[in-house]
């Protein structure tokens, strides 16, 4: 497989996003706002009328091509950014109303050599990786030919225990060069891989393992998190035990302490070394699948989300190329873990793809101290900054002199990603940090589109950047907001449920073994639109700002979690018949979840239940998980038929009872005066008690 440069056509699609006048693309005019949405417009004729007059190259131009000509858009992208063993002969075959998404038809490509080999033959020795492990100062660079060769042992050493084509493998690993050799080991010989984050509990990670029907699990002997140790083999020891597909378990070594080895562990580092460093590519069909990530649902089962080949890798490495202005030689640094599809897209794919310096960052904010990001951002000279508002409020609190005392000159770019970022946040992240000199993008996307949908870049230079705003949908994305009787609210100035309209190469393809709640979960609410489950504002100017789940999915920390799950898990107590979880506002977190329970009266001691039920969270989910508050209750609001109306309790808890909305439905409306003299006794006895 010969790996080509990239060609002339992305030369001439990206170099006119340099428009006629030579003027970079970074932002639109002020005066009028996202172009592929003028107020009170369908999208199409938002383009089309954006369009009209703007220069060829112009963002305006470009999002009005990549809305009316989605072929002519992504076409020559795709056939010059990627390296093809076979050219595809279909651009996209796509139908919402069916869930059906399918593009570059008949293409042939190998992920990882898209990632590394064509790199390696045009700088083998420029460094793919630096791994900024958990001790300060300990930094490792691995060049892109040193990931090439780790990464064909570790596919060499696959292939030797059993793992082929199609194969489902499961990664329960920290952020390190060995966890994204394992990813670009099954993309090289065709196998899916499936990343657990390596918090989640030997529960979670055996649900996953059984969804999947994985044959290997890749883990480590320990983790090093923070100072703290976390024992990987011993949860993925007892996760196995309920996975009956697990054929091996491949151990590599994180640290020097040994563990018990049984009849399915294989010592990975002493295989990865008696194998070849080559290893031919698999020819892989675009739309073939890359990889799976689990991601929380509102029925409380996680879903196993299915994205493939070729549109997913292009547009990661476009979104990062565009969104962050990278530029080559940059030290990019996500620092998101590759449990998540933010590590997935801009720790490995997109950056790797575009052969970038990704930064893999193994520790914590505040490990050993609160100025532990910004140190590092000055010793390995980071260019652009990739975090989550949950860290910033946290590094927020502990004031300004831990982020000066470093050098963040090498900055440009800053971004938030994982849920909408506040605007005290923002402004600390953007004047503090960046020095009111960066750009700052709040990125808004989820796992299931792949990769970054509305940012505040790339536009036209110039532009304005709005506190708290993604703002401006990225080529392709058409964004529609839409009332709860499923009609389009037009114009500006307006809210609704934020749908998008047209397909895009990197959203997810399906539910694996489950196409049907594929279907359900994403377009049967407003059919031929694809639903976010988010809702946003769109202002007079055509910005979008998120405002939030619509459903019963909170988000803890930028790790969505559904209501139903932390539910599920506390619903298995012999003590406890009925739950209701609910999130309301926190300020680090952004949100918690809070928990109703209701006991029987034979239960015995209530602090030793809650207790109870909040080590069974932490046990079947993971600690993050885990309510801040369990409210004891003597009943729940319900509806005449049985429903829990979690929204009743949301206003309890938010403080906002004087305006309840609709309660006729209600069985006995004097539960809510019950439940709120229950909640201000607890308020205060926690006061009392600090």
């Amino acid at each position: 497989m010969a790996a080509r440069s990239l060609g002339r056509g992305v030369g001439r699609l990206l170099g006119s996003l340099r428009g006629r006048s030579g003027q970079p693309l970074r932002g639109v005019s002020a005066r009028r706002g996202a172009a592929s949405w003028l107020p009170g417009r369908a999208p199409a004729a938002a383009a089309a009328a954006a369009v009209a007059g703007a220069p060829p190259g112009s963002y305006p131009a470009l999002s009005a091509q990549a809305a009316r000509e989605p072929a002519a858009f992504w076409g020559p992208l795709a056939r010059d950014m990627l390296v093809w063993d076979t050219p595809y002969h279909t651009v996209w075959d796509c139908d919402f109303n069916s869930g059906k998404i399918g593009w570059f038809l008949g293409g042939r490509l190998n992920v990882s050599v898209n990632c590394l080999d064509q790199h390696v033959q045009k700088a083998p020795e420029s460094v793919a990786l630096i791994w900024e492990r958990d001790e300060p100062g300990t930094e490792v660079r691995i060049t892109y030919r040193e990931l090439l060769e780790t990464t064909c042992r570790l596919a060499n050493t696959l292939k030797r225990y059993g793992v082929r084509r199609g194969d489902r493998v499961a990664i329960y690993m920290p952020v390190s060069p060995t966890a994204v050799a394992a990813m670009l080991a099954c993309a090289r010989i065709g196998a899916v891989h499936t990343v657990v984050f390596a918090g989640f509990s030997a529960e979670s990670l055996a649900g996953r393992i059984n969804d999947a029907k994985c044959k290997v699990v890749i883990t480590f002997n320990q983790g090093l998190r923070g100072g703290r140790v976390v024992e990987l083999k011993k949860i993925v020891d007892e996760a196995v035990k309920q996975c009956p597909t697990i054929q091996h378990v491949l151990v590599a070594h994180r640290t020097d302490s040994k563990v018990d080895m049984g009849h399915l562990d294989v010592h990975l580092e002493q295989e990865m070394a008696s194998e070849a460093p080559v290893c031919a590519p698999e020819s892989m069909g675009s739309e073939d699948m890359l990889f799976m990530l689990y991601t929380s649902g509102s029925t409380g089962m996680p879903k196993g989300l299915v994205h493939t080949q070729a549109g997913y890798l292009l547009y990661a490495a476009l979104t990062h190329k565009l969104v962050f202005d990278y530029q080559p030689g940059d030290v990019f640094g996500c620092v998101a873990d590759i449990g998540w599809i933010t590590g997935h897209s801009y720790v490995v794919y997109g950056p790797l793809c575009n052969g970038a310096t990704s930064v893999l960052f193994e520790s914590t904010p505040v490990y050993p101290d609160a100025g532990r990001y910004w140190e590092t951002v000055q010793r390995l000279k980071i260019n652009q900054f990739y975090g989550a508002p949950t860290a910033v409020r946290l590094l927020l609190k502990h004031g300004d002199a831990w982020v000066k005392k470093y050098d963040r000159s090498s900055l440009r770019t800053l971004g938030s990603v994982g849920e909408p970022i506040n605007n005290e946040a923002w402004e600390w992240l953007h004047k503090v940090v960046g020095d009111s000199r960066c750009t700052l993008v709040d990125t808004w996307w989820q796992t299931e589109t792949g990769g970054i949908c509305i940012a505040p870049r790339p536009s036209e230079e110039g532009a304005e950047i709005l506190p708290g705003m993604a703002m401006r949908p990225f080529f392709g994305i058409l964004p529609v907001l839409m009332d709860e009787k499923g009609n389009i609210v037009e114009g500006g100035d307006v809210s609704g449920a934020l749908c998008i309209s047209q397909a895009w190469p990197g959203m997810a393809r399906t539910i694996y073994g489950d196409h049907g709640r594929f279907v359900d979960a994403y377009f049967r609410a407003f059919p031929g639109y694809y639903f976010t489950g988010d809702g946003a504002y769109r202002t007079e100017g055509g910005y979008y700002q998120i405002t939030g789940r619509m459903d019963d999915v909170i988000n803890i920390s930028g790790h969505r979690l559904g209501t139903a799950e932390i539910e599920d898990a506390m619903a298995d107590h012999p003590a406890v018949p009925e739950t209701a979880v609910i999130g309301y506002p926190h300020d680090i977190k952004g949100e918690a979840a809070f928990a109703f329970v209701v006991m029987k009266d034979d239960s015995g001691d209530t602090d030793v239940v809650v207790n109870e039920l909040k080590s069974a969270v932490a046990t079947k989910i993971a600690k993050y998980a885990v309510p801040d508050h369990i409210l004891v209750v003597k009943r729940l609001p319900k509806t005449r038929s049985g429903k829990v109306m979690r929204r009743l309790l949301r206003k309890i808890v938010t403080g906002t009872v004087q305006d309840l909305g609709d309660t006729t439905t209600l069985e006995d409306p004097g539960v809510i005066m019950e439940i709120m003299s229950t909640y201000q006794k607890y308020k205060e006895r926690q006061a009392a008690a600090k």
